[in-house]
Formats: structure tokens, sequence, C-alpha cells
């Protein structure tokens, strides 16, 4: 298999559509032949971020980059920042407004999630200028 590049643009503004690059990256993975539960592991953690740029950051871009032996997906935005990413790792704190919650998202199991299905997450994020996140998953 020739390595495979993936890009999307992720509105900030649309939830209907929040979720799609994710559900279109599993797709491709399924095509290409990778196993349930790796095809699991990286929609799950996609799903988590591109929901995170939409409540969060106005939306942004995702990139994967799909080899034989990883999944490595990048997500960058150029929202608020996260201030304290110690805390945002914590299970259950959340930033959220009130209107997202009751839409259902916001419990502040984004980030945890990222690193749970993911062999390897990166955080990068500066205050007031974005946060660019890597996740990598192996074919093992």
């Amino acid at each position: 298999m020739d390595p495979v590049k993936l890009h999307y643009d992720i509105s900030g503004t649309d939830f209907t559509t929040a979720g799609e690059a994710s559900g279109k990256i599993k797709k491709t993975l399924k095509s290409l032949g990778f196993s349930p539960a790796i095809i699991r592991n990286v929609t799950i953690a996609v799903y988590e971020a591109e929901i995170n740029m939409v409540v969060h950051a106005g939306g942004g871009e995702i990139d994967a980059y799909v080899s034989p032996e990883k999944i490595e997906v990048v997500l960058v935005d150029h929202g608020p920042g996260i201030p304290d990413i110690g805390l945002a790792m914590q299970e259950g704190w959340s930033t959220a407004p009130e209107n997202v919650r009751q839409l259902g998202f916001g419990a502040g199991m984004g980030l945890p999630n990222i690193k749970k299905y993911s062999d390897d997450l990166q955080i990068e994020s500066e205050v007031g200028k974005g946060t660019t996140i890597r996740i990598t998953v192996l074919n093992k």
C-alpha cells in the first residue's frame, strides 16, 4: 500500500456536519483493509478531536497520513487555545458552554478518550493562537 494523505476542512458553526471527517477516515481505513480494532481506535480518537474543534475552536483542519505501519492525524485550529493542558486532560473537566452540553456534548471526556484510543498523543497549544493535536495509532 502506498501512503495515503487525507485532508478535511472542519466547519466550526455546524454541529450537523461534526463527525463527517472521522466517518470518512473510517471508510478509507476499511477500504484499505485495516483491522476493526485499529479502525475503532482511530475513529474514536479523531471524532473526539473533531468535536472539540467545533465546540471550542470554531473549526479547523484535519490531515490524516495513512501508511501500513501507522495512522497519523494532525488537527489544527485557530481557536482560543488551551490554557492548562493538564487540567483539560482530566476526565470530566470541561469548558463547554451550556448550549453545547444541552446537545449532549461537553462532558469532559474528549482529550482523555483521545489519549485512551491512541498510541501517541501530542498537544501543542498557545492561548489566543490555537491548538495542534497529533494523534498516532500504530497498526499492530
